[in-house]
């Protein structure tokens, strides 16, 4: 797994180089110092796995280099490791399509637990009070998306929450950020539609817009892991 990481902090960018490189023997990773050092050095490797990116860089705001790889490289998936962790920040973040923000305070297990998340197509916001739903426990696992699956595995954390199988497909590409036109080309159906299947799932999440119900399936999925992980284990 190749990984780049861009903060303008030396010493912050040699600890959290160590600290991915403990994901795995077959993981590398590439410092970036600022946003210049992070676009030549996915103009050089496009095949990054994932970026790790920090808000605050001397040449460039993180969320404008933030919506430039996203549009540049949709396929990469961009987390925000950043020392802020207001609401504000978290929200704008994945409103342009960051699929993680871990807090700079956070342990290096929960870093990793995110970074584990996000590569396996799920998606980490850190615990806010936003009035979103919480974890669903005892849930039974429909046929979804991967992305919205708990990383520790066990049931699906949105399966409690009543959507049909075409919703869920429709929560799934939203959650990847597309438009509703997307969304209907994709799944063959027309843009009304799916503007229907996108209100009810809005309502079956308790949230008004996109970016609430990425930060709801966010904490349905970290809180549901939470759960399993203090569950005792099943006898042998």
């Amino acid at each position: 797994m190749k990984v780049l990481l861009v903060d303008d902090h030396p010493l912050i960018l040699a600890a959290l180089q160590a600290v991915i490189r403990g994901l795995g023997d077959d993981v590398s990773v590439v410092g970036a110092p600022s946003a210049t050092a992070a676009r030549a050095a996915l103009e050089a490797d496009p095949e990054h796995d994932l970026v790790l990116l920090d808000l605050h860089l001397g040449d460039a705001s993180g969320f404008d280099l933030l919506a430039e790889l996203r549009a540049n490289y949709p396929a990469v998936p961009v987390v925000i490791v950043s020392a802020s962790d207001r609401a504000s920040d978290v929200i704008q973040a994945i409103d342009l399509g960051a699929m993680g923000f871990v807090p700079k305070r956070a342990s290096n297990d929960v870093l990793f637990e995110a970074l584990r998340l996000v590569m396996q197509g799920g998606i980490y916001v850190p615990p806010m009070s936003m009035g979103l739903p919480g974890p669903r426990d005892g849930d039974t696992a429909p046929n979804g998306p991967d992305h919205v699956h708990a990383s520790s595995g066990g049931a699906d954390p949105l399966a409690g929450i009543g959507l049909t199988p075409r919703q869920t497909d429709v929560l799934g590409l939203l959650l990847q950020g597309k438009p509703n036109k997307l969304i209907a080309r994709e799944l063959g159906l027309s843009v009304e539609t799916v503007k229907d299947h996108v209100a009810a799932v809005l309502r079956a999440l308790n949230v008004g817009t996109r970016t609430q119900a990425v930060l709801a399936v966010g904490q349905l999925t970290r809180d549901h892991a939470a759960v399993h992980a203090l569950r005792p284990a099943a006898p042998h």
